[in-house]
């Protein structure tokens, strides 16, 4: 699967490994990723591509939301594990 802005990522390496994370920007080998908790949008953490593994799942206008409505979408995916 492509990897794009908004994509919804499962952490597979380091601290945060088994959390969900939603994609905010992709540069070179790496890409930014938040949840809205522990990593708000505003500061987002930088994670190799090789320690992520993506979901079917894509948020929509990743941008113009909040970072308690990412916790909303986001803890949707944690409840199906």
């Amino acid at each position: 699967m492509k990897l794009e802005i908004g994509s919804v990522v499962r952490a597979n390496a380091g601290r945060d490994c088994g959390g969900f994370f939603a994609v905010t920007q992709i540069s070179g080998g790496c890409c930014f990723i938040a949840d809205g908790k522990s990593r708000k949008l505003s500061s987002p953490k930088r994670k190799n591509l090789k320690h992520i593994s993506p979901t079917d799942s894509i948020i929509e206008n990743i941008n113009d939301i909040t970072d308690k409505k990412l916790r909303t979408l986001l803890r949707e995916f944690s409840a199906k594990e």
